[in-house]
């Protein structure tokens, strides 16, 4: 957001209006991260009841707190580490996922004379788990991540980045087990993440889930199966193109980064 946000969008953020839609909201706060003033503005927006609320909740937090005995051993960062790189609730997704691959190398063995259903299901494999990396609906530590400054982008590619690394070595023994090219499986992989998250900036990472895999099952794979034969989007020459695809994605995901940096309100 290039200009102040309004006074009445201030007062619309701090109550938590559901009419904000989720590019207002991620230009309000990115903007709120480098004005001074808007911040100042924001907290005179709060109600006398809300800070009332706030107070009573803060005096209670610091009795229990006080009331506690000190731990005897060492905290532990590793659990912190845990939750910003990955969540419990993605374990059914990856799940999923494998169960999904397993079985489209296992009909591309019985399948004889169809393409092979490993390469035009590896570009929609890393997009469940990429739709649930960082929403508030699937995470139930959402609201204490949220709070912290790796909430957000970074938590998003943080646990994007994990469920690369479960998807990649599972499609590239999907792919050995059927012979099919490993470049022509993780290049569209890649592609096809860097897109759900540069959409996400626009309309959410879980709309632009829905709509790139609709869109790849009826615009690729539905007419692949009908023909029996392997589209030329996925034939050997093809890789370059789609490395070229992924390299812009990316590039354009990481420009529009800048403007979003803190995607708090998924949903």
């Amino acid at each position: 957001m290039t200009v102040h946000p309004t006074l009445a969008q201030l007062d619309r953020y701090a109550a938590g209006d559901p009419g904000l839609d989720e590019p207002a909201l991620w230009a309000i706060e990115a903007h709120l991260e480098d004005c001074a003033d808007c911040r100042a503005r924001l907290a005179g927006s709060t109600t006398t009841d809300t800070r009332a609320v706030l107070e009573r909740v803060a005096a209670g937090l610091d009795r229990e707190i006080a009331a506690r005995p000190t731990p005897a051993g060492p905290g532990r960062p590793w659990s912190v580490l845990r939750r910003r790189w990955f969540v419990g609730t993605l374990l059914p997704w990856l799940a999923m996922t494998a169960g999904v691959l397993a079985c489209a190398a296992l009909l591309s063995v019985l399948w004889v004379g169809m393409p092979a259903l490993v390469l035009l299901v590896a570009p929609l494999a890393p997009l469940p788990g990429v739709a649930v990396a960082w929403n508030r609906r699937a995470d139930p530590a959402w609201e204490l991540i949220a709070a912290t400054p790796a909430a957000g982008l970074t938590t998003l590619l943080r646990r994007t980045a994990a469920v690369l690394a479960f998807v990649v070595p599972a499609l590239a023994l999907a792919g050995a087990g059927v012979g099919v090219s490993l470049a022509l499986m993780l290049l569209p992989c890649l592609a096809f993440t860097a897109a759900a998250l540069l959409l996400g900036t626009l309309v959410g990472v879980r709309r632009a889930v829905l709509g790139l895999t609709a869109g790849w099952t009826l615009v690729v794979i539905a007419p692949s199966l009908a023909a029996a034969r392997t589209p030329a989007l996925l034939e050997g020459g093809s890789a370059p193109g789609w490395a070229l695809a992924t390299a812009l994605l990316v590039a354009v995901a990481l420009v529009r980064a800048g403007g979003f940096r803190k995607l708090s309100h998924h949903g």
